[in-house]
């Protein structure tokens, strides 16, 4: 299985875009933050889906940690994804805890299964299911799920139409001993949305947590 600890787009150890958001100047980090960094980097993930450290968002919050996901068959990419932890020390009213998951989802579909008026709730239902099948406790979830179709004319009329599905959502992980949340379990459950977007089979012999979708048309190559 590939490790979830990855290179930064710029080189960087993955460490350094907290300190633009370190309020104090220090360029320290709190050690509850950096725990649950290095519970990220260290997780092993199924091999289809290739995962590497990238920029965080420096504005959301005083501490930031991003991943970025690919869903991999051959030489096919069939699902990509973000995901962004926050953390701010003294807490955040609207997170109603001191750390939050961010995560962004996006995956071709078949037009037919696109125009399914369920597919929404289907989608959301699949990143608070992964969530709960781990057993995991999180608090004020919410998000958005999106179908956009492209058509394409003129010089582009040969290619056939396509459908995306993207989820948006965040959610505040439970906070555990020394107030850092399980971050692994949590990556865990969100390489579980992305293989069930992607319509992968489930990871292992009885596991249920994943459901196969039908399958795409034209996945993007690598």
């Amino acid at each position: 299985m590939a490790a979830a600890q990855g290179r930064l787009s710029d080189g960087a150890d993955g460490m350094d875009d907290t300190k633009e958001g370190d309020r104090d100047g220090s360029g320290t980090a709190p050690p509850a933050f950096l725990a649950a960094v290095q519970a990220l980097r260290g997780s092993r993930l199924r091999p289809q889906i290739e995962v590497e450290s990238t920029r965080a968002p420096q504005r959301l919050a005083p501490f930031a940690y991003a991943l970025e996901a690919t869903v991999v068959d051959g030489d096919q990419d069939l699902a990509d994804g973000r995901l962004v932890l926050l953390h701010d020390p003294d807490g955040h009213e609207a997170w109603r805890g001191a750390f939050r998951l961010v995560t962004l989802v996006r995956a071709e579909l078949e037009p037919e299964m696109a125009a399914d008026p369920l597919l929404p709730e289907v989608c959301w239902s699949w990143l608070t299911g992964a969530l709960s099948a781990r057993g995991l406790s999180y608090g004020e979830p919410s998000g958005t799920v999106t179908r956009a179709s492209s058509h394409y004319f003129g010089g582009l009329a040969e290619r056939p139409a396509a459908s995306q599905i993207e989820i948006r959502a965040s959610w505040t992980p439970r906070e555990g001993l020394g107030g850092v949340p399980d971050t692994a379990a949590h990556l865990a459950s969100w390489c579980d949305l992305l293989a069930q977007v992607a319509g992968l089979p489930p990871a292992g012999p009885g596991d249920a947590s994943v459901v196969t979708l039908p399958q795409r048309r034209d996945p993007q190559s690598r």
